[in-house]
Formats: C-alpha cells, structure tokens, sequence
C-alpha cells in the first residue's frame, strides 16, 4: 500500500488554548494511538490534502521533529460544521506483525454482458473493510463484473483470499446487474428459452 509522511511536532501543551492557537496558525492538532504511550503532534493542514482529500487508502509515516518517525494510519478525523476546516486528527500506529482493520476502496474493471445489453450495474460497496497485517493491506480491491448477466448478484464470498480477510459476511452483495427498461435478455439466455420451448414442442407432439 502507498505511503504518505507528514511532517510534525510534539505538542508540549495540549490545552484549549494552544489548541486554539495552533490552528490559528494553520496547524492541525494530532494523537497518535497504539504505542505505550500516546503521542500528541501537530502538523500544518496543507500536509494531510493527500490524505483527506482522496478516495485513496493510504498509511502513513509520522516524520517528528528530533528524528523520531512512526508508521501508521488515519483513525478518525473530525472537521469544523460550517467551515469543514480540520480540527483534529487521530492515528493508530502500525506494527509488522500486528493486524489492522482498514477500509479499501473497491475497483471495478471488465465488460458486463448484461450492461452491455441495457442493464444498469449497481456497486453496493464503494469501500470493503479488511483486516491484515500492514505489509498485505491491498491500495484496491478488484472487482472483474465480466461474468455479470442481468440479473447477477456478485457476493463477498468469491473475493477470498489469503493475504487478507473481509470484516463482513460472506453473503454480503458487493454489486450486482439490474434489468432496465431498455435492457434485453441475455443472447444465452435466448438460447435455453428457445431449446426449452421446442423442446416442449416436441413433447406435445
């Protein structure tokens, strides 16, 4: 997975007022989680646009004034209501062999029989939640809608895979082909239906 680093400073004073004074000065207050201990920084806003701003999964490496550096992801990130400006900012720090749940964007790729013939592709998941250990996190999850006639449902179960594990049923529907009004029957389909009908022709007979 692609890092982003983000240049910052140990926080001395994590008060109202040196908050409010940090993003006074266009810097954005940050804690990062999962050490011994926690570790309050800052870093100007401008820095996290990569990583905010994106549909992108990213991790990201913490670079501290002093040389001390530390691997991690973004955990929740809370914005002003009527500005949207950032206000604050927590991070989970990573270990190698230690797992993290994250949030992936799912990638569609490939030619859907059935929306090549009018029907409309439904994406229920535009985000799959994994869990892996930092090394096997995946930038994407791809998603290939060829086999999709009208009418299919592609589900979580046939996604499997060893490097990582999904954080959701295994019935979960990821996506799925809708008939449309203007949509025709698949030509297989046509196929069956009419080998169906003389054969029953036949039986009549």
């Amino acid at each position: 997975m692609k890092s982003i680093t983000i240049n910052g400073s140990k926080r001395e004073s994590v008060g109202k007022k040196s908050t409010k004074a940090l993003r006074n000065a266009g810097q954005v207050p940050c804690v990062l989680y999962g050490g011994d201990q926690a570790v309050h920084f800052s870093a100007n806003e401008l820095a996290f646009s990569k990583l905010v701003y994106t549909p992108n999964a990213h991790t990201v490496v913490i670079a501290l004034d002093g040389g001390e550096t530390f691997e991690a992801v973004l955990q929740d990130i809370q914005f002003h209501p009527v500005t949207d400006k950032i206000l604050h900012i927590d991070f989970y720090q990573l270990f190698k062999d230690k797992e993290i749940a994250m949030d992936i964007p799912v990638a569609y790729s490939g030619n859907s029989k059935g929306v090549l013939n009018g029907g409309n592709l439904r994406k229920n998941r535009r985000k799959l939640r994994v869990k892996a250990i930092p090394a096997n996190l995946p930038d994407t999850i791809e998603v290939d809608i060829t086999p999709l006639k009208i009418g299919s449902k592609l589900y979580l179960s046939e996604l499997s895979t060893d490097a990582y594990r999904f954080l959701h049923s295994d019935n979960t529907v990821v996506c799925q082909v809708k008939r449309s009004r203007v949509s025709v029957v698949d030509t297989e389909d046509d196929d069956e239906t009419t080998e169906a009908s003389e054969t029953t022709e036949a039986t009549k007979e």
